[in-house]
């Protein structure tokens, strides 16, 4: 991993001001909607994953806003138009969920729908798919709860945290939590469909975004993609704050005006309502999201009452909520295979995820995923489910 000095030349300025709150600046709770809690935040104390003593703003949420339109998500034929994928092999780019993108995949291998045109479909919650590819919808669970943990202060780390896939983000001004970019079809097999404001559900029950829902329109000016989101678009707009309690904005700046000066991480120390803070943007392309946080996470910050999903606790055998175990199908979108080879290896189902990354055909850089996994390649290559067919 390569350290801020390397990355960063502007975070020297951070340095200058000694981190002080010309530069960093506190998460506002008031900037949040006020329906977007299940309960008021509170301040409590935790402990950031560099073992720092600190506060942090406990945010409690439904599974999902009550006045949040969602969806589409599946198309039922290939006539339909569903939610938006970004695909990453042949002819890469982001697309709308219909007949026309559906048969392209086809020709390439990857056969979503019968010969009656209609599109493989199912809710990965309650049932496993039962052909090579589909596309996963799933059903919502009015009973879960989310909790999060956000740094009250934030505190830059020693070096960037990257975000491989469905890495945790951030929280929404909604609400809403944020992932990093989804399991791609070439590690899955299948397609768990974002609607067009780029959010779907977790197997646990709750929705989640996978970009920058208030400025996607701006990705499909860029792209060409026929969608529209429910949501009023603001490129200049704070869309939410990521787990190491920095602020997230649009792909612009307040007046409009082009930004720049950003990091590896896609931010920078810049002018916001609140001040001069660092804050990271919105890109314009998917997922429109920051590719690292240069911040510490808070131990714990995500949890929910799921069964199953990320986040998710059951209970033990003495009756206590314990995590889910790899395997059990609570890790999320996790390709066939993979959380039973985790176990073997001694990692969790999202960390070998994360180690392969998002192979452009096929397999990734077998190499590089062992090195960062900390084990052998021979290993790795012996314990991995073979490839989806297609």
């Amino acid at each position: 991993m390569k350290r801020l000095s390397h990355l960063w030349p502007g975070l020297f300025v951070l340095a200058s001001v000694g981190f002080g709150q010309t530069a960093l600046a506190h998460p506002d709770i008031e900037e949040f909607a006020k329906t977007a809690f299940a309960e008021q935040p509170v301040t409590v104390d935790c402990t950031l994953e560099d073992g720092t003593a600190s506060s942090c703003y406990k945010i409690t949420v439904n599974y999902m806003p009550k006045d949040l339109d969602i969806g589409p998500f599946c198309p039922a034929t290939l006539n339909d138009a569903g939610g938006i994928w970004d695909w990453t092999g042949v002819n890469a780019k982001l697309y709308r969920v219909d007949g026309a993108f559906l048969g392209m995949l086809d020709e390439l291998g990857y056969s979503f729908f019968d010969e009656d045109g209609t599109v493989h479909t199912v809710d990965n919650a309650t049932e496993r798919p039962t052909v090579d590819h589909a596309c996963i919808n799933v059903s919502a669970d009015e009973s879960v709860e989310i909790t999060m943990l956000l740094p009250v202060t934030p505190v830059m780390a020693g070096s960037p945290s990257p975000l491989g896939t469905v890495s945790k983000v951030g929280v929404a001004l909604d609400g809403v939590p944020i992932f990093s970019d989804a399991p791609s079809i070439q590690q899955t097999g299948h397609m768990p469909s974002l609607d067009t404001c780029g959010g779907h559900i977790d197997p646990g029950g709750w929705y989640h975004w996978h970009a920058t829902s208030t400025d996607i329109e701006t990705v499909f000016e860029k792209e060409g993609v026929a969608a529209d989101c429910a949501l009023d678009q603001d490129s200049a707009a704070l869309f939410g704050y990521a787990f190491d309690g920095h602020a997230m904005y649009g792909s612009t700046e307040a007046d409009g005006a082009e930004v720049t000066g950003l990091d590896a991480c896609n931010g920078h120390i810049g002018a916001t309502p609140t001040g001069e803070i660092y804050h990271y943007h919105a890109t314009d392309e998917f997922p429109n999201l920051p590719a690292c946080l240069v911040g510490v996470q808070a131990v714990g910050n995500f949890s929910t009452t799921a069964t199953a999903g990320v986040g998710a606790t059951r209970a033990g055998a003495d009756g206590r909520n314990e995590p889910p175990r790899p395997g059990d199908g609570t890790s999320g979108q996790m390709p066939p295979g993979f959380a039973e080879a985790a176990e073997t290896l001694g990692v969790t189902p999202e960390e070998l995820v994360r180690a392969l990354g998002d192979p452009q055909a096929g397999r990734s850089d077998m190499s590089a995923a062992a090195k960062a996994l900390g084990i052998t390649e021979d290993a790795l290559r012996a314990t991995l489910p073979p490839p989806p067919d297609h």
